[in-house]
């Protein structure tokens, strides 16, 4: 089979050919249908995290191996399955859940295998969609689509549940007031399920005024453009000067935390998801006089992506999907995100 492999880090993708995985047991092989490209490929195609002041985190520290097969947000059809797979037969649709963890510890027995401290993640730790096939080693992680298209549900497995898991985490009720930090994939995500689950007053914060039109056919109430504006003036401005109830920072800059923190109200949730790079310095006596909450959001569980994918299927929610791109153009793709040039997200189809 085909794959576009990460052989060094910083380096482009190379496409090589590579043996067919076979099955066994519980295990199931997936035929690729479409595999979105994250701005996680990214930071794991660099080799590196940058954690602000001139520090870097290695991503082979962190045990990702070389060479790698990229790509998480995979959906295709079961080419071969195990024989104590139950429930699932050849050519079945599928999404796949990729945060996969031991299967052992306490956050998997709990599932929240996404928490494990010993992650097998696909597309990270063990080969990932950028191919025309890819090995599942549990059929638990395969989603029935049943009609939904596998280019709107690919982008599902982290975009979709990472934003779904992130507005969970702000508890915003109707009558408040949310604040949206990024409109890329995750960001239009989040303002789709925010507009038409909670209710609440949608501002959305993005540095190009495109996206921000964009997010105003989502559904955002108003939008801001750091760059022309004060951004934690016209927040409490618009909130008669109390501050929001919630911000998602989907970028994690210095900039967007520092200016997330700053526009909360009293006991305001800040959810800190994005990972550009920076740090955030808050003079501690702020947090307990304004009580406020700071909650990182790492992807979502399997039974987030369950309720996420039910939403779809319901219509609720739909998945951006701009462009796409052949698998041997992954690299391409990889440029275009980089540059910004990719309004919601972009899948690879081989």
């Amino acid at each position: 089979m085909k794959a576009m492999r990460l052989v060094e880090w910083g380096k482009p993708l190379q496409l090589v050919e590579l043996p067919l995985p076979e099955v066994a047991d519980v295990d199931v092989l997936v035929k690729v249908t479409a595999c979105g490209v994250c701005h996680s490929d990214l930071h794991l195609a660099d080799g590196y995290y940058d954690l602000g002041e001139g520090e870097r985190i290695r991503v082979q520290n962190r045990g990702v191996p070389l060479p790698l097969t990229l790509g998480h947000e995979v959906a295709g059809v079961i080419e071969a399955r195990g024989p104590t797979v139950h429930g699932l037969d050849k050519g079945d649709a599928v999404l796949v859940y990729p945060w996969i963890g031991c299967g052992g510890c306490k956050a998997c027995k709990t599932g929240n295998d996404n928490l494990c401290m010993t992650p097998r993640s696909i597309g990270v730790y063990r080969d990932g969609g950028y191919a025309e096939y890819l090995h599942v080693p549990h059929y638990k992680f395969l989603l029935p689509l049943e009609g939904l298209p596998s280019e709107d549900a690919a982008p599902l497995a982290c975009s979709g549940v990472t934003a779904y898991s992130a507005l969970k985490k702000t508890r915003i009720m109707s009558d408040a007031t949310l604040v949206i930090e990024g409109v890329g994939g995750l960001g239009s995500m989040a303002i789709q399920l925010a507009e038409t689950i909670t209710g609440a007053n949608v501002v959305a914060v993005d540095t190009d005024d495109a996206k921000l039109a964009y997010a105003k056919k989502l559904g955002a109430d108003q939008t801001l453009n750091p760059l022309k504006t004060n951004l934690v003036d016209d927040v409490k401005t618009l909130t008669d000067g109390r501050g929001a109830d919630a911000v998602i920072d989907f970028v994690g800059s210095s900039n967007t935390a520092e200016a997330a923190f700053n526009m909360l109200t009293r006991g305001g949730r800040m959810v800190s998801v994005g990972l550009f790079g920076g740090v955030l310095k808050i003079p501690i006596p702020f947090l307990p006089f304004r009580a406020t909450e700071i909650i990182g959001n790492y992807t979502g569980s399997l039974g987030d992506l369950m309720e996420l994918v039910s939403l779809a299927k319901r219509g609720v929610v739909k998945s951006i999907v701009s462009t796409s791109f052949r698998l041997t153009d992954a690299n391409n793709a990889l440029d275009t995100l980089r540059r910004g040039a990719i309004e919601g997200r972009a899948v690879l189809r081989p």
